[in-house]
């Protein structure tokens, strides 16, 4: 299959998991981390209807997705490289008449996709405010990880507009933004239902937190029992090789 396709000097075809899905991957563009598989592992899926997944990257969330939903799966990059890579992981993975990428600006999503038209919107935002932390040289890099064209709040917004009354938004977050994630999540009239935490070890503090809200929801949550990604040995505990590999 990797002969069939045309791949830049930094690209590499990865393994999706257990899956039998390929994933088109480059370290100096874009590589998905345990965040985006831990998202769409824990986001509630319909078994069809409409899905649209923000800041896709090089689509691994809608890959995923596509092996538990009949649903179909819109992702939106803003950067048209990444965007590449993504439309050709999907016509490698033969996906093509269930994921669509768009190339386009969350901030505008609700212009080109439908308005309040999605059963579930996932996304997977930049973590880190613009001006904080070491900005990555690599403006492919520092955009995926810092708030340079969009901030939470303006995520939360995109959401909102495309997400039907009733549907379900799913993202996932560093702890320390969970105050701002909840306020904008409740202002813009997602309640947040399910939250969990995800901690590197039993005895580390949380590292990701994963929430998941309904449209004009009524207010209750639910905060779910913690995520352990290793062992103490460092290896992978039980629930994690169940995520990544199956059994």
């Amino acid at each position: 299959m990797a002969d069939q396709l045309t791949l830049y000097e930094d690209e590499r075809i990865d393994d999706l998991l257990t899956n039998d899905l390929k994933i088109i991957q480059s370290k100096n563009v874009f590589c998905f981390s345990m965040d985006a598989v831990l998202l769409s592992h824990f986001v509630s899926v319909p078994v069809k209807g409409k899905i649209v997944d923000l800041c896709s990257g090089n689509g691994v969330i809608p890959l995923l997705l596509s092996t538990r939903t009949k649903a179909q799966i819109t992702g939106v990059e803003l950067q048209p490289r990444i965007v590449d890579m993504a439309l050709r992981s999907i016509a490698m993975n033969h996906l093509d008449q269930q994921i669509h990428m768009i190339h386009g600006d969350i901030k505008e999503a609700h212009l080109f996709l439908e308005q309040g038209g999605y059963d579930v919107v996932t996304c997977n935002p930049p973590y880190l405010s613009k001006g904080t932390g070491d900005q990555n040289v690599n403006s492919h890099l520092a955009i995926a990880r810092h708030e340079i064209y969009c901030n939470l709040e303006e995520v939360i917004i995109a959401c909102s507009k495309l997400v039907k009354s009733g549907g379900k938004v799913a993202l996932v977050h560093r702890p320390s933004r969970m105050v701002d994630l909840l306020y904008f999540m409740r202002k813009y009239r997602i309640e947040p239902k399910r939250i969990r935490f995800v901690h590197p070890r039993i005895d580390e503090a949380a590292n990701m937190i994963l929430v998941e809200g309904i449209k004009d929801g009524g207010v209750e949550v639910r905060l779910l029992p913690p995520m352990v990604v290793y062992e103490e040995n460092g290896e992978y505990t039980s629930e994690l090789m169940k995520i990544y590999y199956g059994g």
